[in-house]
């Protein structure tokens, strides 16, 4: 059984990535911050259809806990699987904000790179002794960083770092034949940003090829699918999910 650790999966894109896996055979650690109850709910949905897993606190912006998680994760481990390693991580935990470039205050700045920057650098770097040769790492991206979007610019310029720290994983971590990719949503169904009304959702659907915004589902198939090992010479890619949007 190989085992991936999602965070950010108490719902959303990583709820589903986490099911997803769970579904395929996986086993799943997967993390929330604020969310408990979603969390739990998710390790019951898994735990009904045969599968195992364990939900653990971490709050990504705060690298401080790091060393903690880690142990937390190799205890983990341990009791559920009898094992000292595990073979995906998904860095998927992020939040939204919708502000201007001129009103964007540096706080705001600092949370969004936190999180979606300097959290999945040094977590990936604290896990990285746990992570099994030959495993996978995919960094939950954005379309916004090629089509520019107003009122989320700290969060797509955080998320194109990550685009290109994705490739340096790759290269980096490719002498223990540790895969690395990037899965950029476009518009989804999510909560992210305090979700769609019917107006911005109409308004994206009409600037998709295929007509409609996304659901989780339409992501986490493809994240557990970049796991696996059917997508065993897919390295060092970006991804775009997005059903033909702006194209």
């Amino acid at each position: 059984m190989t085992i991936a650790l999602i965070t950010g999966a108490s719902r959303g894109l990583g709820r589903s990535t986490a099911l997803q896996c769970a579904a395929r055979g996986s086993g799943v650690i997967l993390t929330y911050n604020s969310h408990p109850d979603g969390a739990d709910a998710v390790v019951r949905a898994i735990e009904a259809n045969g599968g195992k897993a364990v939900a653990l606190k971490l709050d990504v912006s705060d690298t401080a806990t790091f060393p903690v998680f880690t142990q937390a994760v190799a205890a983990a481990l341990a009791a559920t699987w009898g094992r000292s390693d595990f073979d995906h991580l998904v860095n998927n935990a992020g939040y939204g904000l919708f502000k201007s470039i001129a009103t964007v205050t540096e706080a705001e700045f600092e949370g969004l790179f936190a999180v979606h920057l300097k959290g999945p650098f040094f977590l990936t770097q604290a896990l990285l002794p746990l992570i099994a040769d030959g495993g996978a790492i995919v960094n939950l991206t954005s379309a916004t960083t090629r089509v520019a979007t107003a009122g989320v610019a700290p969060y797509a310029a955080f998320k194109g770092g990550l685009e290109v720290l994705t490739r340096y994983m790759a290269k980096e971590f490719g002498e223990r034949r540790i895969r690395a990719n990037a899965v950029s949503p476009g518009p989804i169904r999510t909560e992210l940003g305090g979700g769609l009304n019917d107006e911005f959702e109409a308004l994206l659907a009409g600037q998709t090829a295929l007509g409609r915004v996304g659901e989780p589902d339409d992501v986490g198939r493809v994240v557990a699918g970049l796991l696996s090992g059917d997508s065993g010479w897919i390295n060092a890619q970006t991804i775009e999910v997005a059903g033909g949007y702006v194209v």
